[in-house]
């Protein structure tokens, strides 16, 4: 069977404007995002792991609950209130013969983080994966035009949460464990509309290498993922509607990655295929470099 050509693995822009309220739903996207939910095949290379997800509810997390269950693994549903999405997501974990656990809060609340971690523990007695992959963002034009509340809710959701997950999680990770965060090009290309968002982007990048080096002899792997433009309820519901029209068309591919394009770098990261591989960022932006 032929590669597939990966300038027409999902659509192009334009897309059609729309705009959705934070933090927006999957079933209200057009065109509907693919998370791989027909197409993921696993191979058995989490069989028996408890994984943790953020922002498993929608984009990037459904597509990595789905390819985590389906390599074997129970997964942690954490998300912020989003019952709906967080429910279908459950749906195709299950559908792979796997359990799911469903948790909703604020990970920015350390409290809250703390219990997700709690939870897990009571439900599965382990962790072997955390993703720290939930995000807040919002575009502006200008400096003064961002409140600085919002400045520091997307820090406490980007930033602290992920602290605060890993600070709870770690003391129940034995050797092998892994975690895995969801950095982004704008840790090295920042887009100035999306200052909070980018600079959160670049903490993650070197909060995962400090990480790593911490973990290293405790045998903790600690990598990230640096995603490019994805297509998730994210997009319509932090961005203008026309940026939503042109959204990926400035990658080579000329296109958005669908949810289920970044699936195989997570799996990739949480398996012992990646045994050598400790605070390394892996790029998935459909060309556009990261310098």
């Amino acid at each position: 069977m032929a590669n597939e050509d990966p300038r027409t693995r999902g659509p192009h822009p334009p897309i059609p404007k729309q705009q959705q309220s934070s933090p927006g739903s999957t079933a209200e996207l057009d065109p509907t995002p693919d998370h791989g939910e027909e197409s993921y095949r696993g191979a058995g290379r989490l069989v028996g792991q408890v994984a943790i997800i953020t922002g498993a509810d929608s984009g990037i997390g459904r597509a990595v609950a789905i390819a985590f269950a389906r390599e074997g693994a129970d997964v942690v549903i954490a998300y912020l209130d989003e019952e709906r999405d967080a429910r279908e997501t459950s749906r195709w974990v299950e559908g792979a013969g796997q359990r799911a656990v469903l948790v909703a809060g604020d990970i920015g609340d350390r409290n809250h983080a703390q219990a997700v971690v709690a939870q897990t523990i009571q439900a599965f007695g382990r962790i072997d994966i955390l993703v720290n992959n939930a995000a807040f963002q919002r575009s502006y034009d200008t400096l003064e035009d961002i409140p600085p509340e919002e400045w520091r809710r997307t820090f406490q959701t980007n930033v602290d949460g992920m602290f605060h997950l890993c600070q709870a999680a770690v003391p129940h990770m034995q050797a092998g464990a892994t975690i895995i965060n969801t950095s982004s090009i704008n840790a090295k290309n920042p887009s100035p509309h999306l200052l909070a968002y980018a600079t959160t982007k670049g903490a993650i990048a070197n909060f995962t290498a400090g990480l790593a080096g911490l973990l290293a002899e405790r045998g903790i792997r600690v990598n990230a993922v640096a995603p490019g433009p994805v297509w998730t309820p994210l997009i319509p519901s932090t961005m203008p509607a026309e940026a939503v029209a042109k959204f990926g068309e400035n990658t080579p591919l000329k296109r958005p990655a669908q949810p289920a394009e970044m699936a195989a770098a997570y799996v990739l990261l949480a398996s012992n295929e990646a045994s050598y591989m400790t605070g390394a960022i892996i790029p998935v932006t459909g060309g556009r470099p990261m310098l």
